[in-house]
């Protein structure tokens, strides 16, 4: 077909790829003197009515699309000659080579260099999915990324290219569903033939993966469908974690679209001057768990302490005596006896305490609940729960004020030390893990809890 003129006026130059009943080719537009991408659709033997939907489909999505860094279509016509019969799709050809191809010539990427790979495509895929009906490119992947030549200290321009695979939600919603995309790079929904805006995370994701280990997803280990990469790379904790997120197997637990995806890679972490503990302390017993939309923390009941035998013989010999001395006042006569029992009411008060202080240091646990609506922070003792304070919404949270392990005075002068201590503020609310009475005394776990809810909030930590 080179040198053939489709549709009296596109002159065919080059044959640049060819798959089952595709073929695609570059053309010069003879009567703007452009070169042009011309998409053929033959009737050959394997011809199949889902390609010509998913062609035709293509052709009215990219007709509806604007987008500087998107092909742009330009003509759509039947091709009835004598070497080929079907359809043809014209876009704009832009003069750049995939990442693929980048990527088989031996070229790497820096992490700042992937970031901003990620950045524009997150931004080109905000356009896609903002639209009504959103649109689902589902075969994003290295051969579908054009990557322009450098320009000084630029990376290049970066495009997306071909929307054979394009559907959008309403197609989603409505008759059949055709499964595809590339295995390797397709979450898994999509083998289901279900897709949704974040199926597009999953597949930029695997994407950068690839750039970043230099080995196809496909061939990486995994552990619960999840990619095993962090040992192929060298890259900083927070863009690991992102990775992460953007290929989680589970849908509900991935980064829900891409405009929450580029504002966690956007999110500056703040500076440490002096490190804190990043990792768990070894032998701590505290549990965590954490996702894009929740961070659990449950802190285990403390245990028996020989400092805890005398504040139950303590608490023993107290609540006796309070209970001798209400049978005691019960058995005056009445109503004389009733200015005695309501005596002995606060001291009745205080022997409770010590005894729920005892209880709590052996059985209870303090678990401490955020998600993307709220905070709650619970002291838990058998079934019943207290809230200290109350639940409060999660977008008040404004401070995470770390207070380090210190030394005061107390009523008479003594000097007592103080554990290591983390406040949440929550508007007028505020949360603590440690410090007096708050079951941890590690300050390395303290420290490490701070990092945590640092990176997870996206909160410096103010040190006092």
């Amino acid at each position: 077909m080179i040198q053939e003129i489709l549709n009296g006026r596109y002159e065919v130059q080059q044959q640049l790829s060819k798959k089952a009943g595709r073929r695609i080719f570059l053309a010069q537009d003879q009567i703007t003197d452009e070169l042009v991408i011309v998409k053929l659709l033959s009737f050959s033997s394997d011809f199949e009515w889902d390609d010509f939907k998913l062609f035709e489909r293509e052709a009215e999505t990219l007709k509806s699309l604007s987008h500087p860094l998107i092909p742009r279509y330009l003509d759509y016509f039947e091709v009835n000659s004598p070497t080929i019969k079907g359809f043809a799709l014209v876009q704009s050809y832009i003069p750049a080579q995939t990442l693929e191809q980048y990527i088989q010539t031996g070229r790497t990427f820096t992490e700042a260099e992937i970031k901003q790979i990620a950045k524009t495509l997150l931004e080109i895929l905000v356009y896609l999915h903002q639209l009504h009906p959103p649109v689902i490119h589902r075969d994003l992947k290295p051969s579908n990324i054009l990557l322009g030549d450098r320009s000084g200290n630029s990376l290049g321009q970066v495009y997306l290219v071909d929307f054979g695979s394009v559907q959008t939600v309403l197609a989603t919603e409505g008759g059949t569903r055709t499964v595809v995309g590339t295995y390797g790079y397709m979450p898994p929904e999509q083998f289901g033939g279900r897709t949704v805006p974040a199926s597009d995370l999953y597949s930029l994701g695997a994407t950068l993966i690839y750039l970043v280990t230099g080995v196809h997803p496909a061939d990486l280990p995994q552990k619960d469908f999840r990619f095993q990469f962090e040992q192929l790379t060298n890259l900083s904790p927070s863009f690991t974690r992102w990775l992460q997120q953007m290929t989680e197997p589970n849908l509900e637990k991935r980064l829900s679209s891409a405009s929450v995806a580029l504002k966690a890679l956007n999110e500056p972490h703040f500076p440490d001057t002096t490190a804190l503990v990043v990792n768990q302390p070894t032998g701590s017993t505290i549990q965590l768990s954490k996702d894009w939309d929740h961070l659990d923390i449950v802190v285990p009941p403390v245990g028996f302490k020989p400092s805890m035998v005398f504040l139950s013989l303590f608490a023993i010999a107290w609540n006796s005596f309070i209970l001798f001395w209400t049978i005691g006042a019960l058995s005056a006569p009445f109503p004389l006896n009733i200015p005695f029992a309501l005596f002995s009411l606060p001291f009745w008060g205080a022997g409770s305490f010590m005894v729920y202080t005892f209880l709590f240091n052996m059985f209870g646990r303090i678990h401490l609940r955020l998600n993307q609506e709220q905070i709650a922070l619970t002291w838990e003792l058998f079934a019943f729960k207290f809230h200290r304070p109350r639940p409060s919404p999660r977008q008040s949270i404004t401070k995470l004020v770390y207070i380090s392990k210190h030394f005061t005075r107390d009523s008479e002068g003594s000097r007592v030390s103080v554990p290591a201590q983390l406040d949440i503020w929550s508007g007028v609310y505020k949360y603590k893990l440690g410090g007096s009475g708050g079951a941890i005394e590690s300050e390395a776990e303290i420290e490490w809890l701070a990092q945590e809810l640092s990176d997870w909030l996206n909160i410096p930590i103010t040190r006092e």
